[in-house]
């Protein structure tokens, strides 16, 4: 399985929890928000200044 920038966080960390440290190390420690809930990955990197390309190589490489 493959991670892109369109997933829904939730999603991602729901079925793959290892993913919970390449978010925090990234930044974004919102996991369990409620923006969490309805908001992309691309979607939570921007808001948060967050290189989207960067986190998604590297939540691809704990994979």
């Amino acid at each position: 399985m493959v991670i892109t920038k369109n997933m829904s966080i939730v999603e991602v960390v729901q079925k793959y929890p290892q993913t919970v440290e390449v978010f925090f190390k990234h930044g974004m420690g919102c996991i369990g928000c409620a923006a969490a809930q309805f908001e992309n990955i691309e979607q939570g990197a921007l808001a948060h200044g967050i290189d989207v390309d960067a986190l998604i190589d590297d939540l691809n490489k704990i994979m």
